[in-house]
């Protein structure tokens, strides 16, 4: 039997924490920048954790 792909799209967007969370980047950052504040294209920079309902769809698409 061949073995299973992980989608390799998502293992560049999300990796996982030390406690097992799914960390993602923050939309909304690549371009119109103008137009944004300081303080809100700061915290698009930090990464954010994928929601608790999209969690079991990223980890299948991410695993092995």
């Amino acid at each position: 039997m061949p073995k299973m792909k992980s989608n390799r799209a998502s293992s560049k967007r999300f990796r996982l924490t030390g406690s097992g969370k799914i960390r993602r980047n923050k939309a909304y950052a690549s371009h119109i920048l103008t137009k944004k504040s300081q303080k809100r294209k700061r915290n698009l920079r930090k990464t954010g954790l994928v929601a608790s309902a999209d969690e079991k769809r990223v980890r299948h698409l991410i695993s092995k």
